[in-house]
């Protein structure tokens, strides 16, 4: 049954009403009942099963009251390292309702990293998961002198198991009195930035700047002609939980307006968990979309040739109509004969119920979007920083361009600074680094934060942005250039994987180019060449330039690349090459790379 108009302001008025993250969630968790909440797969189960919200209800109390038996103090921070998992939401939520804040970790973090936030935010406990997670964040644990450590998995080695610590104190049926004592302006989470450049920093996020976002987002989601009611939505959790993005959309969002949420098993397996967990909203980060991208066009490789010509027309109509507002009496026609026979196959690929993909977390390359958006996928960009809790701006679903990031959010004020930062204010922004009172101020100014990023404003009031100011790369003859801009373009060919710009202060720009593993598989085979020693094989090296070269047309001529190199290996967390949110560490790569890359200008 649709929602009124009264209906969906007294839904947002809540988001102003509600004290604390924790009491919001054990509020709608009673509203829920017995009716399914979180969805797991077990490790080599074929299928989902569920959590009700009663049950993850009765988890949180327990748990709370567990860590708060184990030394747990008001105002106390809690490392949590763990995959996306309903013992996740449980943990995060108990640890803050029992007076404490979270300090989430990512997965990937070795024990030098988990060991650095644990010494800077102080840290008394550590929740983690099993294996190597365990292995690393403990030992940091441990050396950092916590105070306790619980396990979500019986066997890993914590002074506590999760299922042990809740089973004992199982008689608990009330939140502790720890939870009346919160208020919306108090510390909720420290949220380490992803360190592409430097040790990460803690961004201190109140219950009140989550909400902030959490209610401009469900006002966005209303926005959605087919959005019935919020209960009868689920979303795909995939992207870490200790980001920012996830946590806060993926996570309360989802929690605040009653969803379901579905776990990923992982990124491998995600193609598959979309057909099983069917979900009707997605946030993703670009490189998802650049990665699912590229196995689509290969797949299609395999496919008959008017397969291909199909589906090529699809998306060639399917961009016209959007970019022109229309097509003619036979294109129309035509398009629909391609609804059925390409589109509801894509959509099908995605569960075949979804509403819309939200990108953020970094800039989408334009023909990306315009790709899936031409295939019937609504698409909305929007941007954000951690700092703001994060989401900032997004695309409107009456009112997409892609090439935009959209309007400002509800709560949200946006100015331009004289040289075009993008400046933003209201509830969502942070109180600050942790322990850095002098990156505090120069980050937040007479209440505005200072973005870094640069950007101008459409005739539509939506937001576009055109440079970041701490990335951009000044060539020889002192043209500003975004190496982002340039990458996503390199990424669009589906010969290149990932790709990093170079050349500051340098006549010219080179790349470090990371091929796309299916296509040199493909090409070796197809070749009989040595897949291990592609990166001398000249005539690999020529399929590279000639995608190198098409990208070039679509550049500027500041902005070409006229020298490049291969990576050894793909950029990945494993390696420290990538974020944990799909983003390049042009520092760490540098390190790698830095003397190579030079001597493509003749310095070494």
């Amino acid at each position: 049954m649709a929602l009124s108009a009264a209906d969906k302001a007294a839904a947002l008025a809540r988001y102003d009403h509600w004290q604390s993250l924790p009491a919001m969630a054990l509020e709608m968790l009673a509203e829920g009942g017995d009716a399914p909440f979180l969805w797991r797969k077990d490790k080599g189960a074929d299928a989902y099963v569920s959590m009700s919200h009663s049950e993850v209800r009765k988890k949180i109390i327990t748990l709370a009251h567990g860590l708060i038996a184990l030394g747990l103090k008001p105002g106390d921070r809690v490392l949590l390292a763990s995959e996306n998992r309903p013992e996740w939401l449980i943990a995060d939520v108990a640890i803050m309702a029992a007076g404490g804040v979270t300090a989430p970790a990512y997965t990937t973090n070795s024990e030098a990293d988990h060991a650095h936030l644990m010494t800077d935010s102080g840290a008394v406990g550590a929740v983690v998961s099993g294996g190597k997670v365990a292995e690393t964040a403990l030992a940091a644990a441990k050396s950092a002198g916590a105070r306790f450590t619980v396990s979500l998995d019986d066997d890993a080695g914590a002074d506590q198991s999760f299922n042990a610590l809740v089973a004992s104190h199982g008689d608990q049926t009330e939140p502790p009195a720890t939870l009346a004592d919160i208020g919306r302006d108090d510390l909720s989470s420290l949220i380490y930035t992803s360190g592409t450049g430097g040790a990460p920093k803690g961004v201190m996020l109140s219950h009140k700047a989550i909400f902030t976002n959490c209610k401009s987002a469900l006002d966005l989601v209303f926005d959605l002609e087919d959005i019935d009611d919020p209960r009868e939505e689920a979303f795909l959790s995939f992207l870490p939980l200790s980001h920012a993005y996830e946590r806060t959309c993926g996570q309360f969002f989802p929690l605040s307006a009653g969803c379901q949420v579905y776990y990923a098993e992982s990124i491998d397996r995600l193609a598959k968990n979309l057909t099983e967990a069917r979900p009707t909203i997605m946030t993703a980060v670009p490189r998802l979309y650049e990665s699912l991208h590229s196995r689509i066009v290969q797949g299609l490789k395999k496919e008959s040739s008017l397969k291909q010509r199909f589906f090529q027309r699809a998306v060639e109509l399917g961009a016209k109509k959007i970019e022109t507002g229309g097509l003619g009496l036979f294109e129309s026609v035509e398009n629909g004969v391609l609804d059925k026979l390409v589109r509801t196959k894509v959509q099908e690929r995605f569960g075949g119920r979804l509403k819309a993909l939200i990108s953020g977390g970094a800039p989408l390359n334009y023909d990306i979007g315009m790709f899936f958006a031409a295939l019937g996928l609504r698409l909305l960009q929007g941007y954000g920083q951690t700092e703001a809790a994060p989401v900032v701006a997004c695309n409107r679903p009456d009112s997409i361009d892609l090439s935009t990031v959209g309007p400002r959010l509800l709560g949200v004020d946006i100015k331009l600074a004289e040289d075009g930062e993008i400046l933003v204010a209201g509830d969502l922004l942070m109180d600050g680094y942790w322990g850095r009172p002098e990156e505090t101020a120069e980050t937040i100014r007479d209440g505005w934060l200072y973005t870094g990023d640069v950007g101008e404003f459409d005739s539509a009031g939506r937001l576009k942005i055109t440079d970041r100011k701490k990335d951009l790369i000044v060539n020889a003859g002192g043209d500003n250039i975004s190496p982002q801009r340039v990458e996503g373009i390199l990424a669009v060919e589906e010969e290149i994987e990932q790709a990093m710009v170079y050349g500051d202060k340098r006549p010219h720009l080179a790349a470090l180019i990371s091929p796309n593993e299916d296509f040199a598989k493909a090409w070796a085979a197809e070749n009989g060449a040595d897949p291990a020693a592609l990166q001398d094989n000249e005539d690999f090296r020529a399929a590279i330039r000639a995608a190198i070269d098409r990208a070039n047309e679509g550049l500027s001529s500041i902005e070409r690349i006229r020298r490049f190199m291969l990576a050894d290996a793909p950029f990945t967390t494993e390696n420290g090459l990538l974020t944990p949110t799909m983003k390049i560490r042009r520092r760490y790569i540098m390190e790698q790379y830095g003397d190579r890359l030079d001597a493509l200008y003749g310095d070494r």
